[in-house]
């Protein structure tokens, strides 16, 4: 690896850190406000009215969806809003003409993307003890979860990011996929107390497997088997990574 590719993915990937952390009352502050009313509302509120869940309070069994939550929606709209900012001013045709290898331009901005996501993640679970205590069963599983989901969904804003034409583009996703399928996944509830048709159902929703791997790493139970989940995470960063290195060579979305 060429000393001269790494400088421009630290510069790149700075860039972008320093960008998010200058707005930070945008960028971090939004997902604890939101966050703090679903422990509030369906934590706190409802929460008491529902009985424990394989031995777990509902509050502290809804810790781990409410993180992820975070870091997914976080990961994605940091790198496609970012990208496509860069595309709408055309200061990303800086980079392309750049001698920077693509590898590098996704690094810097999927790096930097996954960064905020486990940032605003953290930053839930700390508001979370004001309301729950929750365990920690296998911390390697947590920090392997957290960290492939961020990655994961950076590279797919990073996606949005380059086919978007406008900005309505880049928000079409996160409301009308991300956000269904999101609390369609497990987030408030184990799958394993719908009839079967819902469940079989749901087992279709990637996000499904991710947040119960998660959930796993807290409290040491799934309604889906574990390795699969991983397996799923890595097969989608593969995947995407794919997609946004064959995207970026064919300029697709980039070049008029």
């Amino acid at each position: 690896m060429h000393k001269s590719n790494l400088i421009a993915l630290y510069t790149l990937f700075r860039k972008e850190v320093v960008r998010f952390i200058r707005i930070w009352p945008q960028t971090l502050v939004p997902p604890i406000m939101t966050q703090s009313l679903y422990f509030l509302i369906f934590g706190k509120f409802i929460g008491s009215q529902i009985n424990d869940i394989n031995g777990v309070s509902y509050m502290a069994f809804i810790v781990p969806g409410l993180v992820m939550m975070s870091v997914i929606s976080n990961s994605y709209v940091n790198v496609a809003g970012s990208f496509f900012s860069s595309k709408f001013q055309r200061s990303v045709e800086e980079l392309l003409v750049s001698p920077a290898p693509n590898w590098v331009i996704i690094g810097g901005y999927v790096l930097s993307g996954a960064l905020r996501g486990i940032l605003c993640g953290f930053l839930v679970f700390g508001v979370s003890v004001f309301f729950t205590r929750p365990t920690i069963s296998h911390i390697g599983l947590i920090v392997m979860f957290i960290v492939l989901t961020a990655i994961v969904f950076a590279l797919g804003g990073l996606v949005n990011g380059i086919l978007a034409r406008k900005f309505d583009d880049v928000s079409i996703v996160p409301t009308f996929v991300l956000t269904p399928l999101t609390y369609l996944g497990g987030v408030f509830y184990s799958i394993a107390l719908l009839p079967d048709v819902w469940r079989n159902l749901s087992k279709i929703n990637p996000i499904l497997y991710m947040v119960n791997g998660f959930r796993y790493g807290f409290y040491g139970f799934s309604d889906v088997n574990v390795y699969m989940s991983v397996g799923i995470l890595v097969l989608f960063a593969v995947l995407l990574t794919i997609v946004n290195l064959t995207l970026l060579k064919k300029g697709k979305g980039l070049r008029s």
